[in-house]
């Protein structure tokens, strides 16, 4: 009997022990981000268009909470094998699904080249003859013109183009690009499809295609005004800044 209170006190003592340990590791593992995952990672320079093999694969472990939802995961090497970059990767850098579009110059389901968490959304297009060179794997910047038509707004950027008309490779041989198309379709996410919806409801959209390796994003781009075409000085202003390579397509959203 003498010795229960012993025995009690070194059990109590032994579960508080047991109980910090348990809780310093959480606090461990909320300070350095959580669990690690195994992400796919280039072990040596990806180009764009090449085919990717497992050789130039690799995997590194990042804790849960500096893992993005377009990462792709170790477990899902198979998936990625073949599949051809749309820009060059450099060793080291993480893939992500938007990385990739098509296969091979073979037709791919749409569902099949949508990136977890995204949505592929279309646009009403009409293009001229000359600008049927945009492909799937194009980045594009997407603009809006709205009905009283005062000014133009830069509602999304980078967005990769999943399908142009019905074409979802990056053939460029193939009758598609004899034909005329009429919507191209953008990966984008649940927010954002909503947004080109009521966009497309309102007014006209434009898209702008951009480098492939350019992957700067401009904070808060302003609108440009009607009145800019009648400034000089507002019109110089935005020369200015101009950079060369934009090609600008007419989405009639009423068409």
């Amino acid at each position: 009997m003498k010795g229960r209170p012993v025995f009690v006190g070194l059990l109590v003592a032994g579960v508080g022990v047991a109980l910090l340990a348990l809780y310093m590791r959480k606090f461990e593992l909320d300070a350095s981000g959580g669990a690690k995952v195994e992400l796919l990672v280039a072990v040596s320079p990806i180009v764009r268009g090449k085919p990717l093999t497992d050789a130039m694969l690799g995997t590194k472990q990042v804790p849960q909470a500096y893992v993005d939802q377009r990462s792709i995961r170790a477990s899902e090497r198979e998936k990625v094998l073949n599949l051809r970059p749309v820009s060059n990767i450099p060793v080291l850098q993480t893939l992500v699904w938007t990385d990739f579009v098509a296969t091979s110059d073979e037709q791919r389901d749409l569902s099949s080249l949508v990136q977890p968490g995204n949505r592929a959304t279309p646009i009403r297009v009409e293009i001229d003859d000359v600008l049927q060179l945009i492909r799937p794997g194009d980045f594009v910047d997407v603009l809006g013109v709205f009905a009283d038509g005062s000014a133009a707004s830069v509602l999304l950027q980078r967005v990769l183009v999943l399908a142009t008309g019905l074409d979802t490779t990056q053939n460029t041989t193939g009758a598609t690009n004899r034909n005329r198309i009429e919507a191209l379709t953008l990966s984008v996410s649940m927010e954002e499809s909503q947004l080109l919806a009521l966009a497309q409801a309102d007014g006209k959209l434009s898209v702008i295609v951009r480098n492939p390796d350019d992957q700067r994003i401009t904070a808060s781009p302003p609108d440009v005004s009607r009145a800019a075409l009648f400034d000089a000085a507002a019109r110089q202003t935005i020369q200015s800044a101009r950079r060369r390579g934009p090609v600008k397509l007419e989405a009639e959203p009423g068409r």
